[in-house]
């Protein structure tokens, strides 16, 4: 990573998700706001980081430096819309996606 540009500048993202990034190939916050949420979380998923919707929304939220738990409603749909297909393009990765759903309901998630 970039040591004058960390991914951990931007809220919300803390030292496990910049691992992730790392091994992803996103060395910088600069690249990742450039790459926006959607792709760099394909790229994660892609190098192997399970999926999981709680990260995707809160690195959507960081990138508008927004709190994590910012996302609600029609958005928080939406946006487990596109998770879902972003989910289906790699293929093969694993999750349960009704059981994701109850622990997000309820305000927790598969890996705590």
């Amino acid at each position: 990573m970039d040591a004058e540009d960390p991914v951990t500048a931007i809220r919300n993202i803390g030292p496990a998700q910049a691992a992730q990034m790392a091994r992803a190939g996103i060395p910088s916050a600069t690249a990742l706001r450039a790459m926006g949420a959607d792709a760099a979380y394909l790229a994660m998923l892609r190098s192997g980081t399970e999926p999981h919707f709680i990260a995707y929304y809160v690195l959507h939220m960081a990138l508008q430096g927004r709190p994590w738990n910012d996302c609600k409603g029609a958005e928080k749909a939406a946006l487990r819309a596109r998770f879902d297909a972003i989910k289906g393009e790699v293929g093969g990765v694993r999750g349960d996606a009704a059981l994701e759903r109850i622990l997000d309901q309820i305000g927790t998630g598969l890996r705590r």
